[in-house]
């Protein structure tokens, strides 16, 4: 039996038949990480309610203090570098990283175990079944930072980004609230804010050509930019705000 996979999730059932990601694991999990993933992953698990409830994100934060000033999402943390440093530099914010990735996800998770972080839930699936279990105007950000480009021609069907998420997103936002991408991808980056520019929920902020050439303010990095970077890439960066319902 294979050691680096954790089993289904109790709704693994919900993830769609065409997947927008890749590879489930990678390299052999280690000691501490298969105790991660055993003891402490079940308890920041989000599942989704069986009888096909609205699942209210402010709820799923019972080790914070106080409720969630806010809540946010990051779709496909990666090794969860930039969901880690916002969720210690914002701790009355709850944060929901989604990463199919196990091994992602056990680098999250020791994160979370050596910074103490109590405001981290993780949805170790596909985050389409998330999103349409979240109700209206229930988020106040939605980050997807670096998401596989899927380049070749036959791929781009599995890109993230479609209209359809992108009218998600839109819906699951609160107005004002904040869709952040950043990619390191010209052509995946052209292929968002195209559209974006057809989504009537949503609008580009940019006043500027800097706008999207710099990080978004208290940016960590991840190590995906700083590959990019070192190989010569310039990452963009573009952010998109809910419009008045």
């Amino acid at each position: 039996m294979d050691t680096d996979t954790p089993g289904p999730s109790p709704d693994a059932n919900d993830e769609p038949e065409r997947a927008f990601f890749g590879r489930r694991k990678g390299k052999r999990l280690r000691g501490e990480q298969e105790r991660r993933l055993t003891e402490l992953l079940p308890a920041l698990r989000v599942t989704l309610p069986p009888d096909g409830a609205p699942l209210d994100p402010r709820a799923l934060f019972p080790a914070m203090p106080a409720p969630p000033e806010a809540v946010w999402l990051e779709i496909g943390f990666g090794g969860g570098e930039h969901l880690a440093a916002q969720a210690e530099a914002q701790p009355g914010i709850g944060i929901i990283g989604a990463e199919p990735f196990v091994n992602g996800v056990v680098k999250l998770l020791a994160a979370v175990e050596a910074r103490g972080l109590r405001n981290v839930r993780i949805r170790d699936e596909d985050v389409t079944a998330l999103l349409a279990r979240l109700p209206d105007a229930s988020l106040e950000r939605v980050y997807l930072l670096y998401p596989d480009p899927w380049p070749k021609r036959r791929q781009r069907k599995r890109r993230f980004v479609s209209e359809a998420s992108l009218a998600e997103i839109g819906r699951v936002l609160k107005e004002g609230g904040l869709f952040r991408f950043a990619s390191d991808i010209d052509d995946y980056a052209g292929w968002t804010l195209a559209r974006a520019a057809r989504c009537p929920t949503l609008r580009w902020t940019a006043r500027s050509a800097r706008d999207w050439t710099q990080p978004f303010p208290g940016w960590p990095g991840t190590r995906y930019e700083a590959k990019a970077l070192a190989a010569g890439r310039r990452p963009t960066y573009l952010e998109f705000a809910r419009l008045p319902r």
